[in-house]
């Protein structure tokens, strides 16, 4: 469909700002990161979570820190960086101006 095809890239975007905004309130565990996006639009899986992950962390807005489970092996939480809490803030703030300019056009 034309239209799904327009809003690819759209999603795209707002998947990492979303996952921007999970790890911003609070350090984050993969699993955690696909249940809170579970059953919304921007539902994903691993395989695309993963290298969504990495790109942030390549552009510095995230990390991770190993940390002991009691249910298995150590895990992986992500938390923002200062230059991905920057990130998120902007976005933030954009999104906002969006969602106004929309709204204004609309009346």
């Amino acid at each position: 469909m034309l239209v799904e095809s327009k809003l690819a890239p759209i999603r795209k975007g707002l998947l990492e700002f979303l996952v921007l905004k999970i790890v911003g309130a609070r350090s984050a565990y993969v699993p955690d990161i696909l249940r809170r996006l579970a059953g919304t639009e921007f539902a994903t899986q691993e395989g695309t979570l993963y290298p969504l992950l990495s790109k942030l962390r390549r552009e510095e807005l995230v990390l991770y820190e190993w940390q002991e489970s009691d249910a298995g092996p150590p895990r992986k939480y992500y938390r923002l960086t200062d230059a991905g809490k920057a990130q998120l803030a902007a976005l933030d703030d954009y999104w906002n101006l969006i969602n106004r300019t929309i709204a204004d056009i609309g009346h």
